[in-house]
């Protein structure tokens, strides 16, 4: 059985205005959202990988927010944002696959938010996906977890 190809992904989902191609990245805020959990060591993956975006890239307005369950949320993230200086926000899904949560919760959560501060345009990104990159991380993971030296102790 030959496997349909992908579907192709829109470069963003639109939530309110239009985001110009050239701004002041000063005036742009990056909002990083992952799923929200119940245990706090799952939440401080996305507040370490939004430092470390903010850090290595020069967005300088970057936010971590979960999609529910954990603080802070979207609409957290978003206010913000719009008090650092944002006019133009661009929210990350930090997900695999572009399930239900990518095209209709999160648009939504972002849309609700955005409505609270009119005067800002909002996207939503495609979540990580297919890329090159992915295959070298999970190459090292599964390299790692080969390592005499790696376990994970169930506490």
């Amino acid at each position: 059985m030959i496997p349909k190809p992908l579907p192709e992904l829109p470069n963003q989902i639109p939530v309110q205005g239009a985001i110009p191609a050239a701004i002041e990245k000063q005036l742009l805020g990056i909002i990083i959202v992952d799923h929200g959990s119940k245990r706090d060591e799952s939440n401080v993956y996305v507040q370490e990988i939004a430092r470390l975006f903010q850090e290595q890239t020069d967005f300088h307005i970057v936010e971590p927010a979960h999609m529910e369950l954990a603080s802070p949320d979207i609409d957290t993230a978003y206010h913000a944002c719009v008090q650092r200086g944002a006019k133009y926000i661009v929210v990350h899904p930090y997900f695999l696959a572009p399930g239900r949560h990518w095209h209709e919760h999160i648009p939504e959560l972002a849309r609700m938010a955005a409505q609270k501060h009119p005067q800002t345009a909002c996207v939503v990104t495609p979540p990580l996906g297919i890329h090159d990159a992915m295959v070298d991380i999970m190459a090292t993971r599964i390299e790692n977890a080969l390592s005499p030296t790696s376990e994970i102790t169930h506490e």
